[in-house]
């Protein structure tokens, strides 16, 4: 029995598919064998491995799903194939959505399925999916096109992959577009403004150019009455960030044209070897330094794309050469300053709810000020772009931004049609509604998208006048200290309010309290791996040794809880 018809739950098809088609679907696949014994699971990130070990049997199952979820949705989906900030020699795939968000959460076991099946049974299990997915409308959806657009970044083995994809669409007789290189926001981009045209909510042309155009248009008019100060370095991890970021310099304007200079760094595509390596925004958040290759001089502001630029950090080395890093958090707090006061000079502060989302691992330094400093509630969620992104969808202007750089700002049809139909009473509120305006087409909604927090964070940083420096010292983190411990079954550490209480094992959490409480501004939590035996325990304190003590003292928690029992039941 195939991995297929165990999990889905239709043992009779209620309509038989064509056989021809089935067979079409199974001759497609056999350049492309799944190996033995490889698992594969659909995650937050959809798939990702190395390309080797048979992602391109993966990538031709995700083509089958995308065609059946482009009838249910009657929508054109998107299919990105990147491994973001991974090694070269990593590779993945994931689905995009007709908003431009990610995979709706039900459909990713149906994708895990798929991925799993053996290559005899992939007809039938496309077949079985069908039936199962479209069951109320199958005998009117079976024959409505499916439409599916492809992106990918600069790997090595996209070209591969990109032909396993091909090949499942084309089985199937899906419609498709190919963009080649883009970033995973613009493919987002381009789902997006397909499935909006001639809508109320078109959310832009469906091209490169449109990108790059909405982009510099916004850019110029939030600009208006701001000046930029210096340039900005923007390391691109050499990946397609760098082309991409080159070609959007042609439509913005300069700094002696009252807009942006920028330096480019690690834009190397030619040798897709060196993609991410010592380079990035993963780099410089893990080894909290600037890539080796920087020249920055002090206070010098610089920013790191990851290699699908769909995240990016910040960070400047100061007048004495310590190194300072301006993560996701201060990406978010900054935009929130920005807009919260524009909300209170547009005369629109009691008609938008502007709120803050971050994740349990989001620096207490940076809730309280959020809070307390700038009056905006914070609304914390489990780790996952997924989670943060409904919930940053519950405001009428939402942020969201995961500490490693990656995330966005939403802002709702109702805060949309408040910001561009209220009528100016004076020049101060029109300035404040046309940023407003502005920012709104600046930001790309859909995704992460590095480039345009980049440009976003810089007519912040111009309105302001603030330096790196003073940035940073809107507020100062509390030191903190993230552990890693090995465990026997990670799946004995479940928990609550967003990741942030154990239920599981019982009394580890009331451990946990007591430990805490012996801190100043002691704060800690165990979280379970999602891909290993392995628990992760954040910490953080007053001082460095607190925050130090902190987290070893909770680890060795984790250990004692997390051991393997004993062969001879002792204790």
């Amino acid at each position: 029995m195939s991995a297929a018809t165990s999990v889905f739950n239709q043992p009779k098809p209620v309509v038989s598919l064509d056989p021809t088609l089935l067979e079409a679907i199974n001759s497609g696949i056999r350049p492309y064998p799944i190996p033995s014994g490889r698992v594969y699971g659909y995650g937050t990130a959809g798939f990702r491995m190395k390309a080797n070990l048979g992602l391109d049997h993966v990538v031709y199952t995700v083509g089958l799903l995308a065609a059946i979820r482009s009838k249910k949705r009657n929508a054109t989906i998107g299919i990105m194939i990147t491994a973001s900030h991974n090694p070269a020699e990593d590779n993945g795939v994931k689905l995009v959505d007709p908003m431009g968000d990610m995979l709706e959460q039900s459909w990713e076991g149906y994708a895990t399925v798929l991925a799993n099946t053996a290559n005899e049974d992939m007809g039938k299990a496309y077949e079985t999916l069908v039936n199962e997915t479209l069951v109320d409308e199958i005998r009117q959806l079976q024959d409505r096109p499916a439409n599916i657009v492809i992106g990918r970044d600069t790997r090595a083995s996209g070209p591969t992959l990109v032909k396993a994809l091909k090949a499942a669409l084309d089985a199937v007789g899906a419609k498709y577009t190919d963009y080649g290189y883009l970033t995973t926001p613009q493919l987002h981009y381009m789902v997006r403004c397909i499935n909006t045209q001639n809508t109320p909510y078109a959310f832009g042309e469906a091209t490169e150019e449109g990108y790059y155009k909405k982009m510099a248009t916004a850019f110029k008019t939030i600009m208006h009455g701001r000046s930029i100060k210096g340039h900005v370095v923007i390391d691109c991890a050499n990946g397609v960030g760098g082309p991409k970021l080159q070609e959007l310099l042609k439509y913005l304007p300069t700094s002696k044209e009252g807009g942006i200079d920028i330096k480019v760094l690690n834009d190397d595509v030619l040798r897709p070897e060196v993609l991410n390596l010592d380079c990035g925004a993963d780099f410089v958040k893990t080894r909290q330094k600037a890539p080796p290759g920087s020249k920055a001089t002090p206070n010098e502001r610089c920013c790191s794309l990851d290699g699908d630029a769909d995240r990016v950090v910040y960070y400047f080395t100061d007048s004495n050469g310590v190194f300072h890093l301006l993560d996701g958090d201060r990406i978010a707090t900054l935009g929130a300053v920005f807009l919260a006061e524009m909300a209170e000079k547009a005369g629109l502060s009691d008609k938008l709810k502007i709120g803050l989302v971050q994740t349990a691992y989001a620096n207490g330094a940076s809730t309280e000020y959020v809070e307390k400093v700038l009056k905006l509630p914070v609304v914390v969620t489990p780790t996952g772009v997924k989670h943060l992104h409904h919930a940053a969808a519950r405001f009428d202007i939402g942020v969201y931004f995961e500490a490693n750089g990656h995330g966005t700002i939403l802002f709702s049809v109702n805060a949309t049609k408040i910001i561009r139909e209220t009528q100016p009473k004076n020049p101060g509120q029109k300035h404040a509604l046309d940023s407003l305006s502005a920012s709104i087409d600046l930001i790309n909604q859909t995704v992460g998208d590095a480039i345009s927090d980049i440009l976003f964070a810089e007519v912040v940083l111009a309105h302001k006048g603030w330096t790196p420096e003073n940035w940073l010292n809107t507020y100062i983190d509390l030191p903190n200290r993230l552990v890693r411990v090995e465990v026997h079954d990670r799946g004995l550490f479940k928990t609550e309010d967003a990741e942030r209480k154990l239920v599981s094992p019982k009394g580890a959490q009331e451990e946990i309290n007591r430990l805490v409480s012996n801190y100043t501004k002691g704060r800690s939590f165990a979280r379970a791996s999602g891909t290993e035996d392995a628990v992760r325990v954040y910490a953080e304190a007053y001082s460095k040794h607190e925050a130090e003590a902190l987290a070893k003292h909770v680890a060795d928690v984790v250990k004692k809880y997390g051991a393997a029992p004993d062969p001879r039941g002792q204790s």
